[in-house]
């Protein structure tokens, strides 16, 4: 959540991708950005924190000058059921010769704005031409019944499926009966004694009043959140899936 957030992960992600032995890292850039949505400046600074590829979400188009970026498709993406005429692509190849990935970035449509293609479709299309044995697919969306949905559909096609959007970390990461790694959604980097990082405060008021109030996000006490997928012998396959926490 903003540069709270994203000085967060420079602060922390160097050293947990040595003592996890991480080989590859994806990140929701989804308001990395001051207020909302991801902005170049936002997006740079991640990737020089160590990040390898950046999905979005909802908030993917809201700043303009990240258009350019998107549409270069250098390791971030937006969702893929977008309009096909949204800047950008919904999906990436890290193409590293000893393990490619690819990372697939798709948004629900339940309790979500503006109406979307399916996800359910998107990905079956998507897969059909996707040359690549390991995929991650982050779903951005509001739903946890959509999510486990889609994980459910996906299960057995893809190495994981990975929830985002709602902030608050799940306590269901698993191995789906198939064997695709799935957790409803992953955390934030944002404030711990916030609301989905917002000062809490201003979330009260809005809340408790419906007017309209200018949110401000917490810059205190940040806590990184993710996953760690441990990929074992069987290609395309996790082994284990583990929720990260640092506070």
């Amino acid at each position: 959540m903003g540069q709270a957030g994203c000085e967060k992960v420079r602060r922390e992600l160097p050293r947990l991708k040595k003592e996890l032995s991480a080989g590859i890292v994806v990140a929701n850039g989804e308001n990395s950005a001051e207020g909302n949505g991801i902005t170049p400046y936002s997006a740079q600074h991640l990737f020089a924190s160590g990040v390898d590829v950046l999905t979005t979400g909802n908030h993917a188009l809201r700043r303009r000058d990240v258009y350019d970026l998107l549409e270069e498709g250098n390791g971030i993406v937006r969702p893929a059921n977008f309009h096909p005429s949204a800047p950008g692509k919904g999906w990436f190849l890290h193409d590293n010769p000893a393990f490619p990935f690819a990372v697939v970035n798709l948004q629900g449509r339940v309790y979500m704005d503006p109406p979307l293609a399916s996800p359910f479709d998107t990905a079956d299309a998507l897969l059909s031409k996707i040359d690549c044995t390991n995929i991650l697919v982050d779903f951005h969306a509001e739903a946890t019944a959509e999510m486990l949905a889609l994980g459910h559909y996906l299960d057995g096609r893809v190495s994981a499926v990975i929830g985002t959007h709602t902030h608050v970390q799940t306590a269901d990461e698993r191995l789906l009966p198939r064997g695709t790694a799935y957790i409803t959604d992953a955390g934030m980097c944002g404030g711990r004694d916030s609301i989905l990082g917002v000062e809490k405060e201003r979330a009260i008021e809005r809340l408790r009043t419906g007017l309209p109030v200018r949110f401000q996000n917490d810059p205190e006490q940040i806590e990184l959140c993710g996953v760690l997928l441990v990929f074992g012998k069987t290609p395309g396959k996790v082994e284990r899936i583990e929720r990260v926490r640092v506070p």
